[in-house]
């Protein structure tokens, strides 16, 4: 009677668990697979003179991401970067105009995808992240995702101390700047939606390019979320394109132009406040003879001083009318992003 009564419990509890359990979870399974097919992803490998390790970048990236494209843009290679990608099984593009800026503005204009991955192909980025990454963008719908080396084991593995330096310089006045907390600016591993990439005015022809990139997500309210990432130096007999000092350069004179565009108002105001303790500086020392003596010895000082007070003035008009339309075109811009 046990049996009898049990089978009807049995046969009740398995239909239960066909429908209620195994099926949600293969109509979850089959979904994720459909989202993969359906979204398109695009890797971005920007190269210059990097045979040693864009094969095993490629190949490391069609396992990590089997249904993306790989792209593979060659600048201006004397070494056959391009033929090894290419047998590799990367589609691959060339860009004559030398900078990693103009390789990512090709990038940007040329490839359709709704998500881009963009990684070095100097072979320091672990391929282990990019799903975390892409899934970011097309699930949750982040609009730039930033590898961050600097939180990981970047300050362990690379041996140039004075691109640590500039790393924690260009974090810190950014950050400063435009009061926010990214930890890794410069990276070259990141994520992008297509909204972000099909509407971002790539100005910079050089390694400033994750600056500008960075900056610009900032000033117009992009979703960023980081994913710590583990780096790794490069190989033995792979170098750096990357100049210390006259790159490095570069990246601070980006950060005060854009600062300059992006926040003119304090930018200039800046500038006046300055002026203007100089021309104060110059002042008081002859309006306390004036009150002594009753004279003005010192005429020249007291002609700059008034210059300098002017000249402060019209800066600090300049920044507040140049605000006025950095207002006006972030209004543009969020209607471009809504059409």
């Amino acid at each position: 009677m046990d049996g009898l009564h049990g089978e009807p419990d049995y046969y009740l509890f398995s239909v239960y668990y066909f429908l209620f359990i195994i099926q949600p979870t293969e109509r979850n399974y089959l979904k994720q697979i459909k989202n993969r097919i359906m979204n398109k992803i695009a890797v971005l490998i920007p190269c210059y003179n990097e045979s040693k390790t864009i094969a095993k970048v490629v190949n490391d990236y069609k396992k990590a991401l089997p249904e993306a494209d790989i792209y593979v843009y060659d600048n201006n290679s004397t070494d056959g970067t391009d033929e090894i990608a290419r047998k590799a099984g990367a589609i691959v593009k060339y860009e004559y105009r030398q900078g990693k800026g103009n390789v990512i503005r090709s990038m940007f204009r040329d490839i359709d995808a709704d998500c881009y991955l963009m990684i070095d192909g100097d072979d320091t980025y672990p391929a282990e992240n990019a799903r975390e990454m892409c899934d970011l963008v097309l699930q949750k719908g982040v609009d730039m995702v930033i590898g961050d080396r600097l939180s990981s084991t970047y300050f362990q593995e690379n041996k140039r101390p004075f691109h640590n330096f500039g790393n924690v310089l260009v974090r810190s006045l950014i950050n400063k700047i435009f009061h926010n907390n990214v930890k890794d600016i410069m990276t070259g591993y990141r994520a992008f939606s297509r909204p972000f990439v099909k509407h971002f005015p790539v100005l910079s022809k050089g390694f400033e390019i994750e600056t500008e990139m960075t900056i610009h997500a900032l000033d117009k309210n992009f979703l960023l979320q980081e994913v710590p990432v583990s780096y790794r130096d490069r190989p033995a007999g792979s170098v750096s394109k990357l100049n210390t000092y006259s790159d490095g350069f570069k990246v601070i004179m980006t950060i005060f132009k854009l600062f300059r565009d992006y926040k003119p108002l304090f930018f200039f105001s800046i500038i006046a406040t300055i002026l203007l303790l100089i021309a104060l500086g110059l002042f008081i020392p002859v309006f306390v003879e004036y009150l002594h003596t009753g004279l003005v010895p010192r005429y020249p000082t007291l002609i700059v001083s008034g210059f300098m007070v002017l000249l402060a003035m019209l800066l600090w008009s300049c920044g507040l009318i140049l605000e006025v339309l950095v207002k006006k075109h972030k209004q543009l811009y969020e209607i471009l992003l809504n059409k």
